[in-house]
């Protein structure tokens, strides 16, 4: 499949590189203003999870968390998905059982 821009054909290969490309200056980006990017995604991830807690949030403290440690809201989705959080009859989400125990882990190890 290819795209015509201005009588032009891109590849989508091209197309595909040049999206990468911008991805990771937005992330450089991100990074650079966040204030701290030497965090890796991994003590982001710990510090959502720790803050997290047992408690229910809603969808806008959720998505209020994500964003304090440089995770898009939309990651939220990707998270319950992947059976990290779960949503439940109150329409908040919560940590699953997977999530918690990941915690202890990390916990045990600092």
């Amino acid at each position: 499949m290819l795209f015509a821009v201005n009588n032009t054909s891109l590849d989508p290969a091209q197309v595909a590189a040049a999206l990468r490309q911008i991805s990771r200056g937005l992330a450089a980006l991100a990074d650079a203003i966040s204030g701290d990017p030497d965090r890796s995604e991994e003590e982001r991830y710990y510090a959502v999870v720790s803050e997290w807690g047992r408690r229910g949030l809603d969808r806008d403290e959720a998505s209020r968390l994500f964003r304090k440690h440089g995770f898009s809201p939309q990651a939220v989705g990707g998270w319950v998905k992947a059976d990290w959080l779960e949503v439940r009859a109150d329409g908040k989400r919560y940590l699953t059982d997977r999530s918690l125990q990941w915690l202890a882990e990390q916990e045990e190890q600092r």
